[in-house]
This record gives structure tokens, sequence and C-alpha cells, in this order.
């Protein structure tokens, strides 16, 4: 009897309920509701980054150039704002409306911080209106000062805004171990509920991904002016801004994965069985596609990185090392991306002797994989270091000597990746996990004390010659647009993993998802569903772009008429205006 009043119960529990939402189903439409909203929140948080450190560095080196690069990615913030707002406004409404119990569970739990956010999201708006338009009022002297600490307002009021929207999440996902599906919402906690514990793994990744993400985006956008241009002036100031963006996203992706380490690792010491389920359950080839996408990601990166060392005088003298990066970068993608169990016939599991690959078996194990990416790290920092050094000649005593503890450097550096990955396969798997700390120290020990090195050993250094910005092929435009692409897939496809892990579960072991759409989609329809909201996303910042541009023509025909026409861009061919590359941010 007391069987038959539970099913009872849930049942009337469940009349009401939930929504529908015709054709895609209701589960499908808070998806591309919430993926598209989130794709434009990590743009509108990550952009402001770049613009409040580029604005600054005008300021203090007192060049037109940075400052208009600013303005730039800020014109780009505004048309964007509106875009997230209203996407944040239609998930809000399915939500609501589709899943009205589960909302209603989220809102008692959260209610404080739902009007916070909101309070800190109008003030937000406010502080971008006054960054952006009061542009040309605070121009000079301290009125300079001014106006970058409303950009740093704006930094602060959108970290604040995720810091709160990430506690939601996290607690679906990670809910205190005493919350049961008897405990009231009100016994709960606010503090409690946000401060849970994939709470800060989450924050440090985002911060990292939307810094990556922005700068793909931005660096898209430059792309696409520079195939735009018209002339030689614009094509070099749109190569520069390529550049930048392309610099700041791929040098924050290095240490992206180091966060995501972390994040993993809480969600294994939270439920053992929900880290099973995301790395060796159903979900697991879903990170071989992972694997694969990264993979494009560093080829395009140090793809335009080599080439654009063709516009960079002296750049020649690294050329020949460059085939060898490749295939370092070949090798260990090939290893990143081998599955530990392979798809196969009774035939030819039979021939394996077994589900495993005598040599893929030993290819598609955590050992391999974290050796793999780390060494692809190593190999894109130097990449990135060689660029920066192509069109100098250093003048220190020492230099040679520097460049001999940098190369040291790199290889006790892969050497400890290397040994740990090999030694990995000789110990128990809870021994293993923890080695790829050391290979992590070890890579970013590297980074750092290259880094330091490097910035000594620049001081002073004379110029090869000017760096012929705007004499690039218009085929390493494309790979600005691949990375751009890729990283939106990629954030979609990571966003699927951390929800997906809960399966049937609104709030995990707390709140039970009993709507006919509670199942996780397979791999496949998944990928059709992420694909379906990058080309949404796309197409609206393709859109967006547009508007871009019509806005800097509209500002550009304003100032000449005024008389007071736009600072001029860098142009390789005058070489008399400090360039990125002798002193910025080259």
């Amino acid at each position: 009897m007391t069987a038959v009043l539970a099913v009872i119960a849930q049942a009337a529990d469940t009349v009401g309920a939930y929504g529908h939402f015709p054709i895609v189903g209701a589960r499908n439409a808070v998806w591309i509701a919430a993926e598209v909203h989130l794709m434009f929140a990590a743009f509108v948080l990550g952009v402001p980054m770049f613009a409040v450190i580029t604005e600054l560095i005008g300021i203090l080196g007192k060049d037109a150039k940075y400052d208009r690069l600013s303005r730039e990615f800020t014109r780009l913030l505004v048309f964007a704002y509106s875009a997230t707002a209203l996407w944040g406004g239609l998930l809000l409404f399915f939500l609501t409306t589709l899943y009205p119990r589960f909302w209603g569970h989220m809102a008692r739990l959260f209610s404080l911080s739902m009007w916070l956010y909101a309070g800190l999201f109008f003030v937000e708006s406010f502080t971008l209106y006054l960054y952006y338009y009061g542009w040309d009022r605070w121009r000079v002297g301290r009125a300079k000062w001014m106006h970058w600490g409303l950009g740093l307002l704006l930094n602060a009021w959108g970290t604040s805004v995720m810091l709160i929207a990430n506690g939601w999440l996290t607690y679906m996902m990670s809910p205190p171990k005493n919350v049961t599906p008897e405990t009231l919402p009100e016994q709960i906690g606010l503090w409690n509920a946000i401060a849970n514990m994939t709470w800060m793994p989450i924050n440090i990744h985002r911060l990292i991904a939307n810094a990556v993400f922005g700068g793909a985006i931005v660096a898209g956008y430059a792309a696409y002016r520079f195939l735009a241009a018209k002339t030689p002036e614009e094509k070099a100031h749109y190569d520069w801004m390529g550049y930048v963006g392309n610099f700041i996203a791929i040098s924050t992706f290095i240490v992206l994965p180091f966060a995501g380490y972390w994040l993993g690792r809480e969600i294994y010491q939270y439920d053992q069985q929900m880290g099973i389920t995301m790395m060796g359950g159903f979900m697991s080839w879903l990170w071989i596609v992972q694997a694969v996408l990264i993979g494009v990601l560093f080829l395009a990166a140090n793809y335009y990185l080599w080439t654009g060392m063709g516009r960079i005088p002296g750049a020649e003298r690294f050329t020949p090392y460059t085939k060898w990066m490749l295939l370092v970068l070949m090798i260990c993608w090939l290893v990143w991306a081998t599955p530990h169990t392979m798809i196969a016939s009774r035939e030819e599991m039979a021939a394996m002797g077994g589900a495993h690959h005598p040599l893929l078996n030993v290819l598609g194990v955590m050992s391999a994989k974290n050796t793999a990416v780390n060494i692809m790290i190593l190999t894109t920092f130097l990449s990135f270091l060689i660029y920066r050094r192509a069109n100098k000649r250093a003048t220190v005593s020492w230099a040679r000597t520097g460049t001999m503890v940098q190369a040291a450097m790199f290889v006790l550096a892969a050497g400890v990746v290397i040994f740990y990955g090999i030694y990995g396969y000789f110990v128990e798997a809870i021994v293993r996990i923890g080695f790829s700390v050391y290979q992590v120290a070890a890579v970013l020990f590297c980074i750092i004390g290259v880094s330091v090195v490097d910035a000594f050993i620049g001081r002073g250094a004379e110029s090869r010659g000017v760096i012929r910005w705007g004499e690039m092929p218009d085929r390493s435009q494309y790979a600005l647009f691949v990375l751009a692409v890729t990283f939106t897939w990629l954030m979609g496809l990571m966003g699927f993993a951390r929800s997906g892990i809960r399966q049937h579960w609104h709030v995990w072991q707390v709140m039970r998802d009993t709507s006919p759409d509670a199942v996780t989609p397979p791999l496949g329809q998944a990928a059709n569903m992420i694909s379906a909201c990058v080309l949404i996303f796309l197409g609206l910042v393709a859109f967006i772009f547009w508007l871009g541009g019509l806005a800097e023509e509209s500002h550009r025909a304003s100032e000449i008429h005024d008389g007071e026409p736009t600072p001029a861009v860098p142009n390789a061919a005058r070489g008399r205006t400090k360039l990125a590359g002798e002193g910025g941010i080259h």
C-alpha cells in the first residue's frame, strides 16, 4: 500500500509540473536558449578584459592605435549585450513555463541571489553605456584614467554576475552532501548552496574560457574586416588586430586544460559515479571528439603564427624548425585522439584477441593522453617564443647563455612530462591520476621561467626590420575563422558534458526529472543540437560584425566632417610608427 501511495503522489506531483514545446520538445528548446545565451554571455565577459588591457597599454604608451583597438572591441559589446539579454529573457520564459516545478525550487533557494543578479545586470548595462559613449568626452588627461576605471568596473560587474550564475548551475551538479529530496530549499541556505564543491573550479575554468572565447571571436572579426578591407592601412590595422586576438586566445587557451583537470578532479571527489559516467561511461567517446577539435585548434593557431612569420624580417632563420614542430604536433594529436576501446565487429574483436587493440590500447589511456597534450602545449608555446623573437637582435652580453637556459627549461619540462607518462603504466590508477599534477607543474614552470628570461633578454633589443602588417595571405585569415568556429563548437560540447552527467536529474540525487524528455541524448544527436546552436550564434555574430562595420563607417565620416580624422594606422610602407612587434604586445 505504501508503494502504491508513493506512485500516486509522484503522479500528482508531476501533473502540471512540465510544459510542452512543439516540434523540438521542451528540453531541446531550453537547451538552445541556454546554449546561445551562454555563448553571448561568454563573449560579453571576455571582450571587456581585452578592451581594458589594450586601453591601458594605449594610455601608458600614448599610442592611439591601442585606443582604437579597445574602442572597436567595445563597439562589438554594445550590440552583443542586447543579444545576451534577449536570449537570457527567452531562457527564463522557457524555464518558468516548461519546467515550473524545477524553477520553483531554484527560485525559492536562490531568490536573494537572483535579485542581486538582476541589480548587477542593470549596473553593468549602465557602466557599459558610460564606458562606450563617454569615449570621446573622456579621452585626454586625468579624464582618460577615469574612463579606464569605468572599464575596470565593467569587468568587476560582469565577473560578479558570472559568479552568481555559476552558483546556480553547479548546485544542480554538486549540491551539498547533506541535501536530500526531502530537504526544503529554505533549509539548505543560500551560501551553502552556492559555495558547493564544483563552484570554484567552474569559476576559474569559465573565467579563462571566456577570455579564450572572446579572443577567438575578436580575431574572427578582424579576419572578416581584413578580407573586406579596401586600403593597405585598413589591412595593416586588421592584420595587427587579428594577431592580438589570436595571441590572447591561444595564450589563455594554453592554461585552460589545467583548470579542466581541477574541475574533473573535483567531480570525481564529489561523486565517483558521476566521474566514471563522464570519463568511462557512455560519454567516453565525447572526449575523443574533444581531442580532435583541440588538435584542430593547436594546428590552426600554429599555422597562423608560421604564416605570419612571412611578414617579419629575420623570421626566415626559424622557418626550417617549423616542419619538426608540425611533426611533433601531429604525433601528439594522433595519440590524444586514440580511443581506448574500439568500435569493432565480433570478427574484428576475435582477431584483436579482445575488446582492446594490442597497440591502440597502450595509447588510449590517460598516461599517454596527458603526455601528448602537455607536449602540444610546450610546442605551441615554443611557436609563440620564436614568433616574438623573429625580428629582434638581442644586445645583452648574456643573450646566448640565456637562450641555453631557456632550452634547458624546455628539455627539463618535456623530460618530466614523458617520464611520468611512462611511469604511469607501472602504478595503480589512483597514483597515476596524481602524476598529471607533476606534468602540469613542469609545463607551467617552463612557461613562466622562459617568459621571465625572455623579457630580460629582450631589453634593448635591436629590430631586424619593420613588420609588414597587412602583407598576409588571405588563407591565414581563414585559420582565424577556424579558431572561432572550433572554439564555439567546443564550448557547446563541453557544456553538454557538464550537464549530461546529471542524466535524469534536475539536481543531482535531489530532484529527479520525470518529464517525457528526461533522457540524455546520444552523442550524434547532441552533436546535431550543438551544431544548430553554433550556427544560430555565429549567424547572429556575423550580423553584429556587419553592424560594427556600419558603425565604424558612420563614426569615421563624423570625424572627417568635424575636421578630426581618425589616427593613422601603422603602415609597413612608412616604417616610422612604433609597431606591435617593436615593444608592444607582439
